[in-house]
């Protein structure tokens, strides 16, 4: 399937900030079924590219002069296919480690030890996604991204990257290493809007990687376009930053994928 993506941030600030850095991953990798035919970044200088720790590709946008405005603008088109997530250096145990933003309350603990079998299985994770979904039906505006997943779960209601957040707790409790994966998603029913990017899981089950879209309750296919992995939201952001000044910060982002040549 080819996509197309278009997504720009813009950042004002009510007075001049003396310097910032902002950490973007915004750039998807190809291989592995995805082509990547045009992607581009358009910054207000350029940015260091490298790689993160979780191999993700980096840039590094570093403004060191006064501003009151950040745009950041992507624009690309690529081929994506229905293969599955790929393999990476880091051994899947490393995520099976709770963080903040994962880390279980007695209601969540609870929660999760329903779902618990002798062996882990793809059956089982499925259960759990169909059980999150009833629990925690798809709200807006209920939640931050700094939010928890004790709290989402408590609130009942979120987006997806609280019922990714909430699955990779559960998952971690029940032995199942998990990561967050950021990214697009293209969704028939409403590619003329205008939605932020998207949020899911992968878990390694069966000596393999497989993913779980919590919030559509389906595995990332050719829809799907990934842009980063970690351990929860704050690793795979698209863009995260830092700044000295600036006041009060307002943030605007839109996201739009659409079906090339429609």
């Amino acid at each position: 399937m080819r996509l197309a993506i278009s997504h720009e941030t813009l950042y004002r600030y009510d007075s001049p900030v003396r310097h910032s850095t902002q950490y973007l991953r915004l750039t998807p990798q190809a291989g592995n079924g995805l082509q990547i035919l045009d992607w581009q970044l358009e910054l207000p200088v350029a940015a260091h590219r490298s790689t993160d720790s979780y191999g993700n590709i980096l840039h590094v946008l570093t403004l060191d002069y006064p501003h009151q405005e950040i745009r950041i603008k992507v624009s690309g088109t690529v081929e994506t296919d229905t293969t599955t997530p790929l393999c990476d250096d880091l051994p899947p145990l490393f995520f099976l480690r709770q963080t903040e933003l994962t880390t279980p309350d007695e209601a969540l603990r609870r929660f999760a030890a329903a779902y618990r079998q002798p062996v882990p299985s793809l059956t089982q994770l499925q259960a759990l996604v169909e059980g999150i979904r009833e629990h925690m039906p798809f709200l807006p505006g209920e939640t931050q991204s700094h939010t928890p997943a004790a709290a989402a779960f408590a609130k009942g209601a979120g987006v997806c990257q609280d019922h990714t957040h909430v699955f990779l707790s559960c998952a971690r409790q029940l032995g199942i290493p998990a990561r967050y994966v950021s990214g697009y998603v293209y969704s028939p029913a409403h590619a003329a809007d205008h939605v932020s990017s998207h949020a899911w899981a992968e878990a390694w089950v069966d000596g393999a990687w497989h993913s779980f879209d919590v919030a559509n309750a389906v595995a990332a296919n050719e829809h799907h376009l990934k842009l980063a992995i970690g351990m929860d939201y704050l690793d795979a952001c698209p863009v995260r930053g830092v700044r000295f000044g600036g006041g009060t910060e307002s943030m605007s982002a839109q996201a739009r994928v659409w079906l090339d040549g429609q």
